[in-house]
């Protein structure tokens, strides 16, 4: 079966496309699971980094409002933790006086006012309570009618469905009891199948003293599920698993903060299912008041990337900051912050609540929850989707195809740009995703298969094949044009100096009279004209394609057919003649302005099988051809003479250009041979090319 084109290529770069692909079987295999690249996880955390910098919304959210524990309100007001009596007075001016929609803490209240010396709230202990402890509402509320923590807790109970209270997921349990959470899951635990869920799961949980959660919800706080081996935060969960009973999964600060300021009723769940898979999860629903269904697309993990915002420039935040110390004394109008959402959170460096993210190397922690609150608000909420490992499968695949097809099929540069162009085709790629779907998908791994493809291929081409074209020019660049030495080179295994047989046509090109010049005309001069009329003649055998056999006197013996194969020899050969004696009468007037003789030439030209490589002994040796044909084509040349014609083709080269016009000469008896020859000139002038 013929094989065609692109197949030879690829069978002809072999080494050089295995060396290419290399790097996408690694990519792979990291894709895959079954071998680590933390270099390729780093390149894809930058790359999201400097995309999400670069497509952040740019400005101040008017509707978020941050009200920080600085310095100034550490001064002023003492160490943390403040008093509850002072909580108090926070939550009830920002809650009454200035009509905030919706207020939450980043912080977690799990342990009594100590000032107070309240021993029954002492005794209930710092916040991790066992599920059988048999604590109830009414007990909290008593507890908190005899305390200063009574003024914030009915403080919030004055605001219902307005505060949410912070809790934080840990690590650790302390003796036999299960921690619980003040308010019920928002989802149960049977709310993913078995196998199903990705979502993180933790042991225990440290949350606010129950009777200050009355009347308010909680989300948890914790911001470092998915925050990179740099310890940057770029990716929260929404939800998160208690893997002790009762179980259940619970909602993030960001998540309970923008139910209450949107009133939307608790998430449900929406699944993927594929063949032969659990089925994953890929978004939350949530109900809106008027009927109106939410949808939130989430990873399968139920976690986001942060959608961080930029600063404005000109001293202008992405949000609005109110120092603690100004909202407890009163200097903010009435109303100044009506219908806003309030964040209560820490940028003092002593209480260690600041963070590293993509948009700042030290970011308060309750930002990070603003971020994501602003997002939701927004309804821009980028997600890895549940198909991002078949996604960066695909691009590896992609980007290995171009490679090895640019590798076998064009030059080296060209393979070059196609790789560059494939690799930043890729990059645009994941930026309109991104851009139009909030999809934020894998490519470090395609583009590092790519660029490390690039380079070996390219390495190898400066180190492998440049020896192996050297070693072509050695062998060949004394035959053959430097065009053909190109081809070679793309395919070096194919070409050696080893004999084989081969149907070429020769041609024979010899000067008439040359013993006559060689007796009237000084060694110098002759050497002259021969250099002259051989590189005119040469010149027009390489631009036909031809191969220089040898100079033998005044003689040119060339084929065509070898050693890069032509299909169109004969035709190239025919050419090659009718060009040569085209070119005479130029030659001759030259010869003529410098005194110099007339030359006359007669061509015989002769196709067939002839064995051609290297020949020669032990001493000398060349690339050259032998055989019966060539014999012939000698032989042809010598009845240019006779028949007064410059150019005698053989039946067999006629044969190969049929519809050529030639004129036959006869047929004549070779020596050697039992039968007689046809024999042919050219009619006419030389075909087009």
């Amino acid at each position: 079966m013929r094989r065609t084109g692109w197949w030879r290529g690829l069978r002809g770069h072999g080494w050089r496309i295995a060396v290419t692909l290399l790097p996408l079987l690694a990519g792979l295999a990291h894709t895959g699971g079954l071998l680590h690249l933390p270099g390729v996880d780093r390149l894809d955390a930058q790359i999201q980094d400097a995309r999400l910098r670069l497509h952040a919304p740019r400005g101040t959210d008017p509707r978020i409002v941050i009200v920080d524990i600085d310095e100034p309100s550490l001064r002023a007001f003492g160490q943390w933790p403040w008093s509850r009596e002072r909580l108090a007075r926070l939550t009830t001016e920002l809650t009454q006086r200035q009509q905030a929609r919706a207020l939450a803490f980043d912080m977690v209240f799990a342990e009594a006012d100590r000032s107070s010396g309240s021993a029954l709230l002492q005794a209930l202990g710092p916040g991790r309570w066992p599920a059988d402890a048999g604590f109830d509402a009414e007990l909290a509320r008593r507890a908190a009618a005899l305390d200063p923590d009574g003024d914030f807790a009915r403080a919030v109970a004055a605001a219902p469905g307005r505060v949410v209270m912070g809790a934080h997921f840990d690590g650790e349990t302390t003796g036999t009891g299960v921690p619980t959470f003040p308010q019920p899951p928002v989802l149960p635990a049977g709310a993913l199948p078995p196998g199903a869920t990705r979502i993180p799961g933790w042991p225990a949980l440290i949350a606010s003293l129950p009777g200050l959660s009355i009347g308010a919800r909680a989300g948890f706080i914790n911001v470092v599920f998915r925050s990179g081996q740099d310890g940057v935060v770029r990716a929260v969960p929404l939800l998160a698993r208690l893997e002790a009973a009762p179980g259940g999964y619970y909602e993030s600060l960001a998540l309970a903060t923008f139910r209450t300021a949107t009133d939307v009723a608790p998430p449900m769940l929406q699944l993927a299912h594929g063949p032969g898979a659990a089925p994953q999860l890929t978004a939350l629903l949530l109900q809106a008041p008027d009927g109106r269904q939410m949808r939130i697309p989430v990873g399968t993990d139920g976690g986001i990337v942060v959608p961080y915002r930029r600063d404005g420039g000109e001293d202008q935040r992405r949000f609005r900051y109110v120092s603690a110390r100004e909202v407890l004394e009163g200097r903010l109008a009435p109303g100044a912050l009506r219908d806003c959402i309030v964040l209560v959170g820490a940028s003092a460096a002593g209480l260690q609540d600041l963070r590293a993210t993509p948009i700042a190397a030290a970011l308060p922690g309750v930002e990070v929850h603003a971020h994501v609150l602003s997002g939701l608000l927004d309804g821009r909420v980028p997600h890895v989707p549940d198909y991002a490992a078949g996604y960066a499968w695909a691009s590896l695949v992609v980007i290995g195809l171009l490679l090895m097809l640019g590798t076998a099929l064009r030059s080296a540069a060209a393979g070059f740009v196609i790789g560059l162009a494939a690799c930043g085709g890729l990059l645009l790629l994941n930026d309109l995703f991104y851009r139009q779907g909030d999809l934020v998908l894998p490519q470090a791994a395609a583009l590092l298969a790519g660029v490390a493809g690039l380079l070996l291929n390219m390495s190898w081409g400066y180190f492998v094949e440049s020896r192996q074209r050297r070693a072509l020019v050695r062998l060949f660049g004394a035959y053959v044009p430097p065009q053909l030495v190109d081809d070679m080179a793309r395919e070096p295994h194919r070409y050696t100096m080893r004999a084989e047989s081969r149907v070429l046509t020769v041609m024979f090109c010899d000067m008439r009279g040359f013993t006559h010049l060689a007796e009237h005309m000084a060694p110098a001069a002759l050497q002259a004209l021969l250099h002259e009329v051989f590189t005119r003649f040469t010149e027009i055998v390489n631009h036909h394609g031809g191969t220089v056999d040898k100079y033998m006197g005044d003689c040119l013996m060339a084929f065509w057919g070898a050693p890069v194969v032509q299909l169109d020899h004969a035709e190239r050969a025919v050419r090659a003649a009718q060009d040569i004696v085209a070119a005479l009468p130029a030659l001759n007037a030259r010869h003529d302005a410098h005194g110099l003789p007339n030359v006359a030439i007669g061509i015989g030209l002769n196709s067939g099988t002839v064995v051609v490589g290297n020949m020669g002994s032990a001493y000398r040796r060349s690339y050259t051809a032998i055989g019966d044909a060539v014999n012939l084509a000698a032989r042809l040349e010598g009845l240019c003479t006779v028949y007064r014609v410059p150019i005698v083709a053989g039946e067999s080269t006629v044969a190969h250009m049929a519809d050529a016009p030639w004129r036959e000469l006869g047929e004549v008896q070779v020596r050697g041979r039992q039968r007689g020859v046809h024999i042919y000139t050219p009619d006419g002038a030389p075909p087009p090319g």
